[in-house]
């Protein structure tokens, strides 16, 4: 079957980092830029059995299309956590491991 034809598994809509490592991982992924949202995932739903979206994706589509795209169960269409590391403060973990209070 042709690669282009070939559904994948598992495609990523969101930012170019996070597509890198979905693209090691072996999903497809697409890194839209600002205004391309909807069509990447388009193309996604297209080409895939499972669609991973991050927040700032989904915040970009169409309200009513997500909605559809969530209930319709094929592809399966997941929001998936858009997790920013929280500042490190040093002198805050070492006065919660004592109890210290502020």
């Amino acid at each position: 079957m042709d690669e282009r034809t070939q559904k994948a598994t598992l495609a990523f809509v969101g930012d170019a980092l996070d597509a890198a490592g979905f693209r090691l991982a072996g999903a497809r992924a697409f890194a839209p830029r600002p205004g391309e949202e909807r069509a990447a995932f388009a193309q996604a739903l297209a080409t895939a059995a499972a669609v991973f979206v991050t927040p700032a994706v989904a915040a970009k589509l169409d309200a009513a299309e997500l909605d559809r795209a969530l209930a319709a169960g094929t592809p399966l269409v997941a929001i998936v956590p858009d997790e920013a590391p929280a500042p490190f403060d040093p002198a805050e973990r070492v006065r919660r491991q004592l109890g210290v209070e502020r």
